[in-house]
């Protein structure tokens, strides 16, 4: 009897000891400790224990929510690298055939025509107001007033401009400003016959420098035509003197 009753007792004792290790299987924590423990009071335990410093610096990384991609965004229909890319070779493509003809040929109908156009004007703010949309970030306007005065600095206008899309938006705000300032220099050749070929040229690429010559050109052409009035004047005047003074 004594036999059955130990054999009894540690058949449960077999049983339980399995069920125990099975209650007790330990669970990896997020910094790479061990919890043995069961139940409530040992969850809180182990959860109250402080991470190792070096691992609970690290975050993990967010989730994107799951959503439909914005209509306008990059990824809608290419990369951003693509679409910066395109906008800048287009661009320029685009204001080439008006400074041809302001070059090539300035005194022709559809020159005038074409540089009287706002066509591309309108085409060339729509697409740098997109690309000036898919660069923007909340960091902008920071970026670009960094100092205590509100005013630009040179240090974040170059961490600006380490983006593709804001170097490209940049492009074609260059190209906008320095197709009208061709136009003006442009106009003001037609209106007081001066030369303006090579101050066009310059707007192009250098409009700044373009603006510098035009001035220029027509300070000296002015001067020389007002030293040419003078001499001829001076010289009708001696003819005159020469053909009524004898006479008198």
């Amino acid at each position: 009897m004594a036999a059955l009753l130990l054999l009894s007792s540690a058949a449960r004792v077999g049983v339980a000891a399995p069920l125990a290790l099975r209650q007790q299987r330990p669970v990896v924590l997020p910094g790479g400790q061990l919890r043995t423990g069961s139940g409530a009071g040992a969850a809180s335990a182990w959860a109250a224990r402080p991470l190792r410093p070096e691992l609970a610096a690290v975050s993990r990384p967010a989730v994107p929510a799951r959503g439909r991609a914005p209509l306008f965004r990059p990824r809608a229909w290419m990369a951003s690298s693509q679409i910066a890319s395109s906008a800048f070779t287009w661009g320029t493509i685009a204001v080439l055939p008006f400074y041809t003809l302001m070059v090539v040929a300035p005194n022709a109908d559809v020159t005038k025509r074409a540089v009287d156009s706002s066509a591309p004007y309108v085409a060339l703010g729509i697409l740098y107001a997109y690309l000036l949309y898919l660069s923007w970030t909340p960091d902008t306007l920071r970026a670009m007033f960094a100092s205590k005065y509100w005013l630009p600095e040179l240090t974040g206008i170059v961490r600006m401009f380490a983006s593709e899309m804001t170097v490209a938006s940049a492009w074609i705000h260059l190209l906008a400003v320095d197709l009208f300032a061709a136009r003006q220099v442009y106009h003001d050749g037609i209106k007081n016959n001066i030369e303006t070929r090579h101050s066009v040229s310059l707007c192009l690429l250098f409009c700044p420098i373009g603006i510098v010559t035009h001035v220029l050109t027509k300070v000296h052409l002015e001067s020389l035509h007002h030293g040419i009035q003078a001499s001829v004047i001076e010289v009708l005047h001696g003819r005159l003197y020469d053909a009524v003074v004898p006479h008198l």
